[in-house]
């Protein structure tokens, strides 16, 4: 008898091995490329710096500095400020168009069609996208003039570049998709049959999206929301330009310290502000479990 239990437990323990090999490389690349950097991002956080060097040790004074500074608490707020406001006009305009696509376009070559018609702009860079709005928005710009020309207004609109506005349409251009693939994903899954059983119970228009999709929807919207205000909150090319020096993030802040030389002050920022995305991602993930559309 014992003979069974033992070859059992023999074959157990090979498929054990088997199961940690095979998962071995995948482990190795998270350590040396996720892990690795942001333990050594970490202990750097800790060193200090002079004007012209940097020397190990394990101190306080980047964090101190950084805690008890006004302008840190500044422009961490104008960060999330961005953040918030990316993130409730990309799931506007990501919902619609998912919500379009999926229960208005019936035929499924359309649907494809026009899906890979949004993510036309994604074929050029970033900073290419980013940079056609400067001559669209600018003081002389093809929006003043056109509204000037249509006797709207009198006088150009200065706060249509280098401002605030300008920052926030950037991102907006630039991360939609991230909340549109999510959401369409999503909502293709959903059984037909459920809405169909809802307008043979007399339900609106209005509350079968209320009460049917968007519960439906939560995964989507949750890791749509997780990549944008993710990219959003550590993007500082976008700030920098589109604002023209004039407004800051946390990214740009991280962005001057190197610039400076100033590595550990840099680092002790970008630690912070792991830790607040994390906590943000955090507090995302009670809402809903996205576990299964991962």
């Amino acid at each position: 008898m014992p003979a069974p239990t033992t070859k059992r437990q023999s074959h157990g323990l090979s498929d054990a091995l088997s199961g940690w090999l095979m998962s071995l490389p995948l482990a190795l690349i998270l350590f040396f490329f996720l892990l690795l950097p942001i333990v050594t991002i970490v202990i750097v956080s800790f060193w200090g710096a002079t004007e012209y060097s940097i020397y190990p040790a394990f101190q306080f004074d980047n964090y101190e500095f950084l805690l008890t500074s006004p302008v840190t608490y500044q422009v961490f707020l104008n960060t999330i400020k961005y953040a918030v406001i990316a993130w409730a006009a990309t799931l506007l305009i990501g919902f619609t168009i998912a919500y379009f696509l999926a229960f208005h376009v019936r035929s499924l070559v359309w649907q494809i069609a026009l899906f890979l018609l949004c993510t036309i702009p994604f074929w050029t860079s970033n900073i290419i996208r980013m940079i056609s709005w400067i001559p669209f928005l600018g003081r002389n710009g093809i929006a003043n003039s056109t509204l000037i020309d249509l006797g709207i207004i009198d006088q150009p609109l200065e706060w249509l570049l280098y401002s605030d506005f300008a920052v926030i349409l950037a991102f907006v251009h630039l991360y939609t998709l991230f909340m549109v693939v999510p959401i369409f994903n999503t909502m293709m899954r959903i059984d037909k049959s459920l809405l169909e059983a809802a307008y043979d119970n007399g339900a609106t228009g209005f509350q079968t999206l209320t009460n049917v999709i968007i519960p439906l929807t939560k995964p989507g919207i949750m890791i749509g929301s997780i990549f944008v205000i993710t990219l959003v909150m550590g993007d500082f090319i976008t700030v920098r330009f589109m604002s023209g020096s004039q407004k800051a993030n946390v990214g740009r802040l991280i962005s001057n310290d190197i610039g400076l030389l100033q590595y550990p002050s840099a680092c002790a920022t970008a630690v912070i502000l792991l830790m607040t995305v994390l906590l943000v991602i955090a507090v995302m993930l009670r809402f809903v479990d996205i576990r299964k559309e991962l």
